[in-house]
């Protein structure tokens, strides 16, 4: 009988259900203490001046455009190599964003593309820290640098990175904001959610940037709920038009119960991505994904392995066999011009070679914090049945 090894299960422990409990007795369930304190927390694990928790990164990703009045007639430029959240912000603000392809055998953006993608109307840039991997920040900003182009406001979508490092720091205050997501599959969960880490709070002339962002996270409410329940304090104002993307005390719970955890949450993770090296990394067909060098530590968020030399087809042959034993596997990522409404909006996936090629022979293996260490050999021999059957 085969063992079911399912993809990528959430970490839930007494601790989470205690921390959610407290918070359904207490008589407060939505926006409150519990996540003013997890985004004290957050910013103290990612060493920034500021972390606003929001209902997930997507939403977190465009209100930084709309609260810096990035607007139809700007340019956003990002990478095809993300899920749709990076470039969705950007599009729901009436912006056809500017794809730039990621380095050839890398999953990160290219910066000497992306020099050339700057144009006078370019307000912001989405790098993405893919897997976990933060991308190289410090030559981004030499791009911008060299292309006189400060003014460009610069944002990593560090969904996939908390608890990366790069240059002996925490992911969270290398650019001008981070958004983390905080989803079920994350590497910590609030089961949805988010948030957004920076430093400047006056960033590019703002007089409070959290304010500012905590406004349109509310509806642009001058109250948040919690003010508004004292007795006698009934009377707010509606400043603008904002968004409804505020994260409940429910889910900051679970968030802060996982904080306590986190160190040994990563420290699982990276067994498991240690044993599918060892087991891989003398396999001439196997091209083993990025953990750390001087410079940069994955979050070990996800497993993206390539077979080498192998098509699409081939790779979905191998994803079908390991189904059919019950092992769940994925691939990240589609790029964004193959599906439907990027179609439709007339990106073609043959301007992103580079994107195409990493995609074609990726094959993402479990990878989380309750699987265990027996069981991940077991994967990993299995794909090589799998792998050497199709070859």
């Amino acid at each position: 009988m085969n063992k079911k090894i399912p993809f990528s299960p959430p970490d839930i422990t007494q601790a989470e259900i205690d921390s959610v409990v407290d918070v359904l007795k207490s008589g407060w369930i939505t926006t409150g203490p519990k996540t003013a304190k997890f985004e004290q927390e957050i910013a103290e694990y990612c060493g920034s001046n500021h972390a606003l928790a929001v209902a997930n990164a997507t939403s977190g990703l465009e209100i930084l455009l709309r609260v810096f009045h990035i607007k139809k007639g700007d340019d956003v430029i990002t990478t095809p190599y993300t899920y749709t959240s990076t470039a969705s912000g950007a599009i729901h603000c009436g912006i056809l964003p500017t794809f730039v392809d990621v380095k050839k055998d890398d999953f990160l953006i290219d910066p000497e593309k992306l020099y050339d993608a700057i144009k006078p109307n370019t307000k912001a840039i989405y790098s993405v820290d893919f897997a976990g991997v933060p991308v190289d920040y410090d030559a981004i900003k030499q791009v911008l640098k060299a292309k006189g182009r400060e003014d460009i406001l610069l944002v990593s979508d560090s969904a996939h990175a908390f608890g990366a490092s790069y240059k002996d720091k925490k992911v969270g205050t290398q650019v001008d904001a981070h958004v983390f997501s905080f989803h079920a599959v994350k590497n910590l969960t609030t089961a949805e959610g988010g948030a957004i880490t920076f430093n400047n709070n006056n960033l590019f002339g703002k007089n409070d940037l959290y304010k500012e962002l905590k406004l349109m996270c509310l509806n642009g409410q001058s109250k948040d709920a919690l003010s508004k329940t004292k007795a006698g304090a009934w009377q707010y104002d509606v400043l603008f038009p904002g968004e409804k993307c505020n994260m409940a005390d429910i889910n900051a719970a679970i968030g802060l119960a996982q904080l306590a955890r986190y160190k040994n949450i990563l420290k699982k993770r990276k067994t498991i991505f240690e044993i599918y090296t060892n087991t891989l990394k003398d396999k001439e067909w196997a091209i083993i994904p990025f953990e750390k060098n001087s410079d940069k530590t994955t979050s070990y968020h996800l497993y993206p392995l390539r077979l080498r030399d192998f098509t699409e087809e081939k790779r979905n042959r191998v994803i079908q066999i390991l189904a059919e034993k019950d092992i769940a596997t994925n691939v990240h990522f589609t790029p964004l011009p193959m599906f439907t409404a990027y179609k439709n909006l007339g990106y073609s996936i043959g301007n992103y070679p580079n994107a195409y090629s990493q995609y074609a022979n990726e094959i993402t293996l479990p990878l989380y914090s309750t699987l265990l260490p027996e069981d991940a050999e077991y994967v990993a021999r299995e794909l090589i049945k799998a792998v050497e059957k199709v070859r």
